[in-house]
Formats: C-alpha cells, sequence, structure tokens
C-alpha cells in the first residue's frame, strides 16, 4: 500500500468516526453515567464490532449479507430494538449523588460495557455495507490483500478510539457541572432521545438495489 492511498484513507478515517452516530451517542452516554476510565470500555466495545465488519468485509461474507435483504433486516431491526433498550436504560438511570463526600458515579462492569458497545457497532447493517462500499476503493487487487486490510482495519480501529476517548471524556466533564438531580435527570432524558433518535435513523434504511 502507498503512502499516499493510506494518508487517504487515514482522513477519511477521521471524517467517519467525527460523523455522529449511535457510537458516539453510546460513548457520551458512557461518560456521563461512569466517567471516562470506566465509561472507555465502551469505546473497546465499538472496535470489537468495527473488527468484526472489517474481518466480514475481508472475507468477503459482507458482499453476501449485503445482497441478502433478510440479512440485512435482520440485523437492522435488532439494532433498532437495541437502541430503545438503551434509550429506555438511560431515561429510567438514577441521578448519582454527586456531594463531595459521595461516591461520584456508579460502577459498570467492564464486560457488560464493551458487550453493549460491540452490539452497538455490530447491529448496524448500513454500517457494513458502507464499509464494502469504501475498504476496497483503498485496497490494490493486485498485492496480498490481508496484510492491506490488516492497515486499513488498525488505522480505522486507532482513529476511532482516539475520538471516542473525546466524545467519552467530554460527557465526564459534563458530569462534574451536575450537581442537582433535576439536571442529571434532564441530561439522562437528553441522551435517552438521542438514542430514540439513532433507533429511529436506522429503522428508515432501505437495502441499496442494484
Amino acid at each position: 500500500m502507498s503512502l499516499e492511498t493510506w494518508l487517504a484513507f487515514f482522513a477519511a478515517s477521521w471524517v467517519i468516526s467525527l460523523s455522529p452516530g449511535a457510537g458516539a451517542i453510546a460513548s457520551m452516554s458512557c461518560g456521563l453515567q461512569y466517567g471516562f476510565w470506566r465509561g472507555y470500555w465502551n469505546a473497546i466495545g465499538l472496535q470489537l464490532g468495527l473488527a468484526l465488519q472489517i474481518a466480514i468485509v475481508a472475507a468477503g461474507v459482507g458482499a453476501i449479507l449485503a445482497a441478502s435483504s433478510t440479512a440485512f433486516y435482520a440485523i437492522k431491526w435488532f439494532g433498532v430494538a437495541y437502541l430503545i433498550y438503551l434509550a429506555v436504560k438511560q431515561w429510567r438511570a438514577l441521578p448519582a449523588d454527586l456531594s463531595d463526600n459521595a461516591a461520584v458515579r456508579p460502577i459498570g462492569k467492564p464486560l457488560a460495557l464493551v458487550f453493549r458497545g460491540f452490539l452497538v457497532n455490530v447491529s448496524n447493517p448500513k454500517a457494513l455495507v458502507f464499509m464494502l462500499a469504501v475498504l476496497p476503493q483503498f485496497v490494490d487487487p493486485h498485492a496480498p490483500l490481508l496484510s492491506q486490510y490488516l492497515i486499513l482495519g488498525t488505522t480505522m480501529i486507532c482513529v476511532d478510539l482516539i475520538v471516542m476517548a473525546g466524545y467519552t471524556g467530554l460527557a465526564s466533564k459534563v458530569l462534574r457541572l451536575l450537581r442537582t438531580p433535576k439536571q442529571q435527570r434532564r441530561l439522562n432524558r437528553t441522551f435517552a432521545g438521542l438514542f430514540v433518535g439513532a433507533a429511529g435513523f436506522l429503522a428508515t434504511l432501505h437495502r441499496a438495489t442494484t
């Protein structure tokens, strides 16, 4: 892979990662609830989902799934249901005691947060189709494919880790400003609304026809 090709993909990865989506909302939600270090486990899960999608595309399975209406809509509606579940959970989240002598944040289980992030990314069929459309454009079919997909996947995951760190950290800083249960409840419901919005957007997606 040439340096020019890699730099083009590197720039594209930043644009893709910075675009607001379900992953960004999930990262901010976890940063708000658990703080940066605990909430960042969600970002690890997001990358595992992203890595699986890249592996599927590299293996050629993505083309089969993209052509299958049943597979596309099964994944899509699972994603919609999961985002609605996250919205309900966020809406019902209890305000934290932020007094100086209290524990600032609840403790989330790392594996549960990793699995949450994994499901957010892996349950978006449009992301898989997007990967299928974008990644091959940066691949030289006459060169070894595995090494190229490893470079592209590593690049995208590293960029996304940095971006999700920003989203998680930003939300964790916001929590320090929320001293009253009313403020926290309002923000929790705002994030619940964002999850519903992401679910609504995913529900409107249709498989591209050729």
